[in-house]
């Protein structure tokens, strides 16, 4: 590993998503993105419904991800995240499906319903969607 670069893992239930050596790397936190570069302090955070990007080689890598955590230590960031999708792999149709299903949740009747969860549906929805549209 070079002095500039360090370790990113990508973990969901399924496995390894990535596994690769990279200079910096940007994560959807509960109080909004941020990077980290090698050296950054240690830290443990909540992962937010969101994209992960990184630059290599060939341009820059973008992962729809969602819930989960984010360790950061000097040498290495490891995600363990319930969900991760690269664009590519997204199906935008079944993403407006999930929306729309999801909004119709959110405006109906609420005593029915686990609105935490509606507003999660909603929010993966919609970034899967922005994110299959980038593509």
């Amino acid at each position: 590993m070079s002095a500039e670069r360090f370790q990113l893992d990508i973990v969901t239930p399924e496995g390894v998503v990535v596994s690769t050596e990279v200079d910096e790397v940007v994560v959807p936190g509960p109080e909004g993105e941020f990077g980290v570069l090698q050296g950054h302090a240690p830290f443990l955070v909540l992962l937010d419904v969101g994209e992960v990007r990184y630059p290599t080689d060939q341009g820059v890598e973008r992962l729809a991800v969602a819930h989960g955590f984010a360790e950061v230590t000097p040498e290495s960031v490891t995600i363990l995240a319930e969900r991760c999708e690269r664009p590519d792999e997204i199906d935008a149709e079944r993403a407006r499906a999930a929306l729309a299903r999801a909004e119709v949740r959110l405006v109906g009747d609420t005593t029915e319903i686990d609105h935490a969860r509606a507003e999660a549906a909603y929010r993966r929805a919609q970034n899967r969607i922005r994110m299959a549209a980038e593509e």
